[in-house]
């Protein structure tokens, strides 16, 4: 269980930095569609972030209450 806690934050971690390279390349456009596509990936960054956290604490949990 806990070795697969690792893996699925360790992948939730990649697709945080994975969005936010691809909102910051997505930024560098000046028109309208760039900055509609910037702001999408930067709600998936933070969508991404939030379930990063949440596994994290939860791994945290069973780690201390499995000894």
């Amino acid at each position: 269980m806990l070795t697969l806690l690792y893996i699925l934050t360790g992948l939730a971690f990649l697709f945080v930095i994975w969005t936010l390279i691809m909102g910051a390349t997505a930024m560098r456009g000046k028109t309208d569609e760039a900055r509609e596509k910037s702001n999408i990936w930067m709600r998936r960054r933070v969508i991404g972030q939030a379930v990063a956290i949440g596994l994290l604490l939860l791994m945290l949990y069973v780690k201390t209450k499995t000894g």
